[in-house]
């Protein structure tokens, strides 16, 4: 049985180029288009693509028929901290501490469990995927509920690590030109 790996890069840049054209578009329609929140958009396409690229590749398919239909485990592991090495969970804490810090700058009230929330559906998604294309394919990776946890402890540090930041006058009107909240009203555009 002969498998071929599905290229990586044709997939994860027009997935990084859509995710960065649709968070300029909501810039857009909410009137807040600035080179700073520009930034903040292309951070989180290239983000985004970053951990398609290093959670969910590589994938095989199997020459002739595609996907693989044959005998495996399934691609699931529910068993919190056992088996679970220590240098995994600091790899994962840190993939996801970024985002706890740019979660904040896209919403308008932040707080920690709204980070929670968002860090959790993200790496959901992410595990599923592993699940799905492990199951589908012969994907790389298998969906850990230790991966799950450990990736919302690192979303809420940088959380934690934002707020701490953003506790200095001199930083936190710094960030400010980096946040996306609210639509401008109508009155204060320019004519």
């Amino acid at each position: 049985m002969k498998f071929v790996e599905v290229p990586m890069l044709p997939i994860v840049i027009p997935f990084g180029v859509v995710i960065f054209l649709v968070l300029i578009w909501v810039l857009r329609s909410r009137g807040r288009v600035t080179l700073a929140r520009a930034s903040v958009a292309a951070v989180l396409a290239v983000y985004a693509g970053g951990v398609l690229a290093n959670t969910v590749f590589p994938i095989f398919l199997r020459v002739g028929t595609g996907f693989y239909d044959g005998p495996r485990p399934f691609p699931l592991y529910l068993v919190p901290f056992v088996d679970y090495g220590f240098e995994d969970a600091l790899i994962n804490i840190a993939v996801f501490v970024p985002l706890g810090g740019l979660v904040p700058l896209l919403i308008a009230r932040p707080s920690w469990w709204k980070v929670l929330v968002i860090v959790a559906g993200a790496s959901l998604a992410i595990e599923l995927t592993q699940m799905a294309t492990a199951r589908l394919a012969f994907g790389g990776h298998l969906a850990d509920i230790n991966d799950w946890l450990t990736n919302i402890l690192g979303g809420l540090i940088g959380y934690g690590l934002f707020v701490l930041l953003t506790r200095s006058k001199k930083v936190a009107g710094f960030i400010q030109q980096f946040r996306w909240p609210a639509r401008e009203r109508a009155s204060s555009r320019p004519a």
